[in-house]
Parts: structure tokens; sequence; C-alpha cells
């Protein structure tokens, strides 16, 4: 027994007739009565009364109309429902993010997400960049928003900056540097805290990198793997740092976040996916964070 066999039962009643229900299916009548007729042998009970003027429903015949039509239904709404997953309107999305990185248009991106796809269960996944890449690949999340991807992921993930977040001098409000500009060959004698390579690699080598530029290497007093942590070390005078600006939520009244007199003082906010997942959904998702990104999503 098919699907087609259950809609040309329910034409035929509701028409009253082969002909009738042939004309509403754009089906040969032969067929109708065909296929219907093979479904009696099946099912082994007869299930309509065929005269000349009218074609009637048996009293089985009516009972198997009413569980016709409900499995009709429920076909229906399954494919309504597969159609629309695949127009990326339901189903689930794991999105990775880190606090440290997000800035303020993450909460915006995620409400909007939300109301514009009600069908979507989406979840946030707080994880470090250096987890996200295999999160990515092996499909525990679907977006990540990260930085920089490594070469040992590059090849398998795909990536686009979201934005720059410039680097900044995380300096007591009394140091002779602060508010800045600050030359960062002036802080060529300090003890560095510096954020872990761990877990965040490209803000730990674009410091690296940036001290090099400036002819001196850092002198490593201190890491830590939480960004709070080493603002909070800065505070109790165990050394000065240089974090990404948007560590600012960490802002206090006792320490100045200066700018840099550098070139290429920044580090790239990246969203990444991975391509062997990919998905109408997912790529729903990117094109809104895009906009977000921009500034032409609507407030």
């Amino acid at each position: 027994m098919e699907l087609r066999h259950l809609r040309y039962l329910v034409a035929v009643a509701e028409q009253g007739s082969f002909s009738g229900a042939a004309r509403t299916l754009h089906v040969a009548q032969s067929a109708i009565s065909e296929q219907l007729t093979d479904l009696e042998r099946e099912i082994g009970v007869r299930l309509f009364v065929r005269s000349p003027r009218r074609t009637s429903l048996t009293r089985p015949g009516e009972l198997f109309l009413e569980e016709a039509r409900r499995i009709l239904e429920r076909a229906d709404r399954a494919i309504e429902a597969v159609q629309r997953a695949h127009r990326g309107e339901l189903g689930t999305l794991r999105v990775g993010f880190f606090s440290g990185g997000v800035g303020v248009n993450f909460p915006k991106l995620i409400r909007e997400f939300r109301r514009l796809h009600p069908g979507v269960q989406l979840s946030l996944v707080e994880m470090t960049s250096t987890q996200q890449w295999p999160a990515l690949v092996e499909g525990r999340i679907d977006i990540g928003f990260t930085r920089r991807v490594e070469p040992e992921f590059s090849t398998r993930l795909r990536s686009e900056v979201i934005q720059q977040n410039p680097i900044v001098a995380i300096l007591p409000r009394s140091h002779p540097a602060a508010p800045g500009p600050v030359d960062l060959r002036d802080l060529a004698h300090e003890p560095f805290v510096l954020s872990s390579r761990e877990t965040s690699p490209a803000v730990f080598d674009k410091v690296i990198e940036l001290c090099s530029e400036a002819g001196f290497s850092p002198h490593i007093a201190s890491i830590s793997t939480v960004w709070v942590s080493v603002v909070l070390m800065v505070q109790a005078g165990e050394g000065i740092s240089l974090l990404p600006l948007n560590q600012q939520q960490f802002r206090t009244r006792d320490l100045a976040f200066c700018p840099l007199k550098a070139k290429n003082a920044f580090v790239e906010f990246v969203m990444a996916w991975s391509p062997q997942h990919d998905s109408n959904l997912i790529r729903n998702f990117r094109r809104l964070a895009r906009l977000h990104a921009t500034g032409d999503a609507r407030p």
C-alpha cells in the first residue's frame, strides 16, 4: 500500500465517482480504478460500492477513509517539516563562543536569530578558541565565534573575519605611559602578564610579534588561561598586559586601557564552520551574523 492509493481513495470518496476523482487529480480514470482494485485485493476488504451513477464507500471503507485522511495529514506535515528544515527554518543550531571575544553585537545577534527563526532550537556553548576548532570538525558545534584558525584545522574549516579587535596596553593608571597612546618600546623593561597560548594562541602570538617588532622579547612574569585573571593580576601589581580592546568589559578605576603606537596592533575575531557539516540553517545564521557585523541588521 502506498500514499497514492490513499490519495485516490480520498478523492473518489469526496467526488463520489472515479471520473470526478480523475479530473481532480489529473490522472486517468482507469489508473485510479486499477489502483483501488489492487488496494482492495491487498487488504482483503471491499471498500467501494460501484454503480454507473455513483460510487460510495462500504462501512469498512468509511472507517478506512478516516484513517487514510489521518495518514495523509501526517505525511503532509512530515513533508512540510523536512522542507522547512531544508530551508533552515527548523532544527538545532549549536553556537560556540568565548565570553572575552564576542563583543556587544553577539547578544543582539542571538536575540534577532531567535525572533526570525522560532522553529530553531539554538544552544550556546562556551568554549575557548582551541576547544572550538575540533568541536567544529567533529560536528559537536555548528558555528564558532573564535580567533584565527590554527594551520592544523585551517584545511578542514572555513572562516571569515567578523571584526578586528585592537590590542591595548593594560596599565596601572599611575603608570607614566598612561593614558597613552603607548610606544611599546617604553614597556620593554616591564614584567608582562599574558594570556596563555594554550587557550588564546592568536592573542599570545600577536603580543610576542608586537614586542619583537618593537625590538624586545617580553619578560613574562605570569600567564593565565582566563583573561579576567590577567586583568586581576595587573591590578595586583604583578605586571602589565596586552589584550584585545573588548577586554574593557573588565575595566576598573585603577587601570588604564591604552592604545598602542604600532602597526597591525589587532587580532581578528572570526566566525568559523565546517564545510562538511554545512546546511541552510547554518548559512542563514552566517548571513545574519554578517549583517550584525556590518551594522546593517535591524536594532
